[in-house]
């Protein structure tokens, strides 16, 4: 079975560590969620929905701020007042980076998480 945000994730990782300035991943309703979270935090420039007579494809634009991301697997339940916990574990620094998670409002940084007040699952960590 294959993870296709884990794919896309490692793809941008990759391309971003290759200097590269565009890439295509696969389409899905989780992925383009979860670059949209991306592109507002500034970690990926524009990005575009082609259908492919499939489910689609996304091309990105990356603009070199990538250093690290990847899933968090097993998505690991967090409580709205564990938040510290799972940033020093994913996050190589206070204050830098994010955690991405799925709550019950969307999807969600953890900053958001933490400024609503709402626990959820997790999903991936970028810096």
């Amino acid at each position: 079975m294959a993870d296709n945000l884990a794919n896309a994730l490692n793809a941008v990782k990759v391309s971003e560590g290759k200097g590269k300035h565009e890439i295509v991943v696969p389409a899905s309703k989780l992925i383009r969620e979860v670059l949209t979270i991306l592109k507002a935090q500034g970690y990926i420039g524009d990005f575009e929905f082609r259908e492919d007579g499939k489910s689609g494809v996304i091309r990105v634009g990356l603009v070199g701020k990538v250093n690290n991301c990847g899933i968090v697997s097993p998505r690991f339940s967090a409580r709205q007042d564990e938040w510290e916990k799972w940033e020093q574990r994913y996050l190589p620094a206070r204050n830098v980076g994010m955690l991405i998670i799925s709550t019950s409002k969307g999807l969600l940084t953890n900053a958001q998480a933490r400024e609503q007040g709402v626990g959820g699952r997790l999903l991936a960590f970028v810096y």
